[in-house]
């Protein structure tokens, strides 16, 4: 299972309503192979949830993940930074052992 922050939670309402996407649609966060440290991150909107999804509600910010998704990012938390540092979202991942440093790549 994964959370989700609060600005985190804030951002994907405000990417919802940006795009006028009607409330069947949800954040489906994934990994696939890739990156320059073997998995990278992914997240895209969606509203066809598939056989085996798991399913997560955080009051009202609905978040889908795949099944095999899952094993790499439980524990994770989504978090989205708007920092003089960088803005955007950021995976708070404790499996990982190895990051790149843009952060949208990783290893186990």
């Amino acid at each position: 299972m994964i959370t989700v922050s609060e600005k985190a939670k804030s951002r994907i309402q405000e990417l919802m309503i940006e795009s006028s996407y009607t409330p069947d649609y949800f954040l489906r966060v994934g990994v696939d192979s890739g990156g320059c440290s073997g998995l990278s991150y992914k997240l895209d909107f969606d509203n066809a949830a598939k056989p085996g999804d798991e399913v997560m509600d955080f009051n009202g910010v609905k978040v889908v993940t795949d099944k095999r998704s899952v094993l790499y990012l439980f524990g994770t938390e989504l978090d989205f930074s708007d920092g003089l540092n960088g803005k955007g979202f950021t995976f708070n991942n404790p499996n990982a052992t190895r990051t790149c440093s843009c952060g949208e790549s990783f290893s186990v």
